[in-house]
């Protein structure tokens, strides 16, 4: 059986585990994650996904209300999403899956459409939006990343093909973004007023410590393995090292490491890796994200640095660091 979001083949033990066939099917459907004692464990939908149901009900409410809508995830999954629609105003409820720490679960995103000549997404009331220029935004633009961004747009345009009309404005707010931003980071990075619209894949991983127990298993019992921090690199890692076990590890890093046996890679983007490889690099710096850093001249003198780390900390470590697009920024030490 594989899982159909990451690639991952589960191994026999672990589908023999799990004696419930519905939980199977879930975990087939990439709507659950088989773990290695059988348990299956759902996945959530993420603020990016959450938004493009609540923006399809609206559209589709326009002729007729709605308890639901269909909808193609970012990583090709086709879903069904409880989703209210009335009148041209859409709701949706985050459902964080089993992921017990995320401190987005459950809130509401509304959405209000009108009929237009063509399709736009406006952010309202309880999305952030940055308060300085990033290398991917700019100053006053909301926070809703591309990919989350994509999703909505192609969400309201098939709801407009639906109905039969050419085009609708549509506003997100969120009534309690604002205050649930406060439980987030994203004042560290210059978001302020509200949540941010995200989601590669369009799902939210149900990283418990039963989980990690199964990812740190793989980890230990593959010769060669490759550790990635997201999805970004957990697609190019697979192209790159088609041979070898390719684990998404998240902001695990540490208890990754822990559990190699054999030889390894960390690959993926520059955040996560290079604050675990050297924890005062912002500190040092003193800019507020990786990402503002890597894009100056003080790059090379962090990379080099995190590097020295790395032969200190993991004889023997490969690590590669890519940008958004795959193309290998620096690999070493």
């Amino acid at each position: 059986m594989i899982d159909p979001v990451t690639g991952f083949v589960y191994p026999d033990p672990w589908v023999q585990a799990c004696t419930s066939p519905e939980a199977l099917d879930l975990a087939a459907s990439g709507l659950g994650v088989l773990t290695a004692n059988g348990t299956v464990l759902r996945r959530g939908f993420t603020t990016g996904t959450t938004a493009a149901a609540a923006a399809k009900a609206a559209v589709l409410s326009l002729r007729s209300p709605c308890t639901g809508v269909s909808l193609t995830l970012p990583c090709g999954l086709a879903v069904r999403v409880l989703a209210e629609g009335s009148d041209g105003c859409g709701t949706c409820r985050k459902d964080p899956g089993d992921y017990r720490d995320d401190v987005t679960g459950g809130i509401l995103i509304r959405a209000r459409a009108v009929i237009g000549s063509e399709t736009v997404v406006i952010a309202g009331d309880g999305i952030g939006r940055y308060t300085r220029d990033t290398p991917r935004f700019r100053a006053g633009d909301a926070a809703i990343s591309e990919v989350a961004r994509r999703s909505i747009e192609r969400a309201v345009k098939e709801a407009c093909r639906e109905i039969g009309v050419e085009g609708a404005h549509v506003t997100l707010d969120l009534p309690d973004g604002r205050v649930v931003a406060e439980r987030t980071l994203n004042s560290r990075v210059g978001i302020v007023g509200g949540i941010s619209l995200l989601g590669t894949t369009g799902l939210v991983e149900p990283w418990d410590d039963h989980l990690a127990e199964s990812v740190t298993e793989r980890i230990g019992h593959a010769d060669r393995v490759v550790l990635t921090t997201g999805r970004i690199g957990l697609a190019h890692a697979r192209r790159r090292y088609p041979d070898w076990e390719v684990v998404l590890v998240g902001g695990r890093i540490g208890e990754g490491l822990a559990a190699v046996r054999g030889e390894a890679v960390l690959f993926g983007l520059p955040a996560l890796i290079l604050k675990h490889l050297w924890p005062g690099i912002l500190e040092r710096f003193r800019y507020p994200t990786v990402e503002e850093l890597m894009v100056r001249p003080e790059a090379k003198e962090a990379i080099d640095r995190a590097f020295r780390e790395t032969t200190a900390r993991y004889p023997g470590l490969q690590v590669v660091l890519i940008d958004r697009t795959g193309r290998i920024i620096a690999e070493g030490p």
